[in-house]
């Protein structure tokens, strides 16, 4: 629900940044080369799943939902650190951290911009 038309458009850019983390964890599984001898359904349930359980609170623009996936994407940014600290700085382990880092603070910058409106 938003409270008021600032927030449309920080909904807005949240979408599109939840949406660009996912295009990069699907497409950093299939590219440069999968691993060999994992699945690639488990390997894809494992990176996906926690994500798209906030599909509906983040399309809804749900306050609580945004704050759960704030929690959940700080792992993935931790994840996305190491990534690329350890590959010396491979694009995709780069491009994830920082897209990671713009979801969660346009998602704080949501929750501040559509606060419930004070009786």
């Amino acid at each position: 629900m938003l409270n008021n038309p600032k927030a449309r458009y920080t909904a807005r850019a949240t979408i599109a940044l939840y949406i660009g983390v996912l295009a990069t964890l699907l497409i950093t599984t299939f590219y440069p080369a999968p691993v060999q001898g994992v699945s690639i359904a488990l390997m894809l349930s494992v990176k996906l799943i926690p994500l798209l359980a906030f599909a509906v609170p983040v399309f809804r623009a749900n306050n609580r939902g945004y704050i759960w996936l704030a929690f959940v994407v700080i792992f993935y940014f931790t994840q996305a650190v190491v990534s690329a600290w350890l590959s010396e700085g491979a694009p995709g382990p780069v491009i994830l951290m920082i897209l990671t880092f713009l979801l969660f603070t346009v998602a704080m910058i949501h929750l501040k911009v559509n606060r419930p409106v004070a009786n």
